[in-house]
């Protein structure tokens, strides 16, 4: 997760605050015209459905509608089929004129009762084709002899008089189908559609008498087609070759030409399917038995009007939503960004001892307000730092100089000292002559023209002075021994570090064992660091845990001795913390005192001191010991 994190904040990194607010707001507001679309595209695809699924309901109803009326004219067939009158009406040669006669008016006048109009529209017409090969029945008026305003309903033909779909009537035995005529003797110029079945003999088995015909089933089917309001929508019902039998605006008889995108419903288990295409959605409810199909052609934009206008409603709220949210960052640009610009622009102008501007924004109490307060007066303060620091160079230039005028009294010593060295020698006081030399030795190397790191060969030599003026002075006749390798001479160390502890050897440990005192002076490398030892064989007991303490603890007592504290804190505040001196018991007696310092070398030179045995064979009387106890 972090990685990607720092993945998405490269490229924004090399772009200023106000371009990454810019992309701030636009990642804000792309949800929002997402969402927008979206919710439209949603809105428009659940209306499109809910609307689809009523028209699919709907047109099962109006199907069944549909189908009830053809029914209701089927059930008329029966009825007029099973009538004695229509079973006797057979081409007779027995018969007389005067029989075929009646029974041809009796015929007339059954179906004429049948095709009356009930609700005052116009009534299906039914009528009666027979086939009449002999010629039996000549005196009813033929197919084509049509004009008078009294016609027949009752037709006779023969050989090559038959129309075609006679023939198709027959070979459905008894099953209805509905069926353009494009001709028939009638008034009926126009095509009309017929409900057509084939009339069986019911005394002689499958004996085929005629056809009955229904016809002005289009009027019928357009009537049960208006109870559905489409707006702007088509009504059509067809057969399985899509040949238009029915219409709400078309003329039938014509092919109903499907998009190529009409679904097979022959697996939809109500027989319906519906789709989009071409800016309309098509609705069909197929009919397995009658092989008709009732389809549905619905304009989108006519469904989508409403929706549309709730659309610009959301578009216009979309577009004032815009607006504000811009308006909104441009207060917040002038009430956060320009301040934080105007800081920009003075932190990357404003140099150290400049003049500060005051800024009205100090009187804000937000975030900016305390943050434009904080730079400037930060940059005052660092323009009063720059002042002081001046002031204090100039103090520090006067110390310096004062410190060199002070200088001239230590050379006046060291050169009176050395005055006195060179009289008493020439006067074969060689005992004054040589301590004479020490303390001037001594003196030159603590001074060290003022340096605070002096190469550990000068450190040797200062300790070497002491030991030797110690020597001289009380008469001591303990043994010291140099042990340092000539390749760590130049190792830089804080100055007057060796003396302070070869004088706790001395006073704490072996100034009173005479010859038998011992100490030694080593130094080696270990894991790039330097390790100088100063070890005695004193006898007197140590308190190590005493002394650990007071090196790590910073609130020790003082009481408890503070020179060896100062050489701990001397050696850290150089070198580090890891840095310092320890104390341990030494094997067969004696201390053994430890100073780690780092392994460099950029100290001055130095050169090892003398290696000899520092003995007295003379002892004096033991002088009251002034020095500071301290181990």
């Amino acid at each position: 997760m972090r990685v990607l994190f720092k993945r998405l904040d490269k490229p924004f990194s090399k772009l200023n605050v106000k371009q990454q607010l810019i992309v701030l707001f636009l990642v804000l507001l792309s949800p929002v015209l997402f969402l927008n679309w979206y919710g439209n595209l949603q809105a428009e695809h659940i209306l499109k459905r809910h609307v689809t699924n009523v028209y699919v309901e709907l047109s099962k109803q109006n199907h069944q509608l549909i189908n009830r009326d053809i029914d209701t004219v089927n059930r008329i067939m029966t009825t007029i089929i099973q009538n004695p009158i229509t079973q006797a009406l057979v081409p007779d040669p027995n018969d007389t004129v005067a029989e075929r006669l009646r029974k041809f008016q009796a015929m007339d006048k059954l179906l004429a009762s049948y095709s009356m109009s009930i609700t005052g529209g116009e009534a299906v017409i039914y009528s009666y084709l027979v086939y009449d090969p002999q010629g039996l029945y000549s005196f009813v008026p033929a197919p084509n002899l049509t004009g008078n305003s009294r016609y027949t309903r009752i037709y006779f033909f023969g050989e090559g008089e038959k129309p075609q779909w006679f023939d198709e009537a027959l070979e459905k035995k008894g099953k209805g189908d509905l069926k353009i005529i494009d001709r028939l003797a009638m008034p009926l110029k126009a095509p009309t559609l017929s409900y057509i079945r084939a009339v069986n003999n019911i005394y002689e088995g499958n004996t085929t008498i005629g056809v009955l015909v229904a016809t002005n089933m289009d009027k019928k089917v357009e009537g049960s087609l208006a109870t559905i309001n489409i707006p702007n929508g088509q009504l059509y019902l067809t057969n399985d070759t899509d040949q238009i039998l029915a219409s709400s605006e078309h003329a039938i008889g014509g092919t109903l030409d499907l998009p190529k995108s009409a679904e097979d419903t022959s697996d939809s288990p109500d027989h319906s399917t519906d789709f989009v295409s071409d800016g309309s959605i098509y609705v069909i409810n197929e009919d397995w038995s009658t092989l008709q199909k009732l389809v549905y052609k619905i304009p989108v934009d006519t469904i989508l009007k409403q929706q549309n206008g709730l659309k610009r409603v959301i578009q216009f709220i979309s577009i004032a939503y815009l607006f504000f949210g811009f308006g909104l960052m441009m207060y917040f640009w002038r009430r956060l960004m320009t301040p934080l610009q105007k800081l920009a622009v003075f932190s990357r102008s404003f140099e150290p001892g400049g003049k500060v501007p005051v800024t009205k924004h100090r009187l804000r109490s937000d975030e900016i307000g305390q943050l434009t307060a904080s730079v400037y007066g930060m940059a005052g303060r660092i323009n009063t730092l720059i002042q002081d620091k001046y002031q204090m160079e100039i103090r520090q230039k006067e110390a310096q100089l004062q410190i060199l005028y002070e200088q001239i009294n230590p050379h006046l010593l060291y050169n009176t000292l050395e005055s006195i060295y060179w009289k008493s020698a020439l006067e074969n006081n060689t005992g004054s002559a040589e301590m004479i030399k020490e303390l001037s030795k001594l003196m030159r190397i603590s001074l060290s023209k003022g340096r605070e790191l002096i190469s550990l060969g000068e450190e040797l030599e200062h300790a070497t002075a002491y030991v030797h003026l110690q020597q001289m002075r009380y008469e001591y006749d303990f043994q010291v021994i140099w042990d340092v390798p000539k390749e760590l001479l130049q190792t830089p160390i804080p100055k007057v570090i060796l003396q302070p502890l070869v004088e706790n050897a001395i006073i704490h440990g072996v100034r009173n064992m005479g010859e038998d005192g011992y100490i030694r002076i080593s130094a080696d490398v270990q894991d790039e660091d330097v390790h100088i030892r100063v070890e005695d064989n004193g006898y007197k007991q140590v308190d190590y845990a005493t002394i650990e303490k007071m090196l790590s603890d910073e609130g020790a007592d003082p009481a408890l001795g503070y020179g060896i504290r100062n050489i701990q804190q001397r050696i850290q505040l150089h070198f580090g913390k890891k840095y310092g001196i320890s104390y341990k018991a030494r094997t067969g007696g004696g201390t053994v005192v430890t100073l780690t310092i780092p392994h460099t070398l950029d100290a001055g030179g130095g050169q090892l001191p003398r290696i000899q045995d520092l003995t007295r064979k003379d002892k004096a009387e033991e002088k009251p010991n002034t020095e500071t106890e301290d181990r």
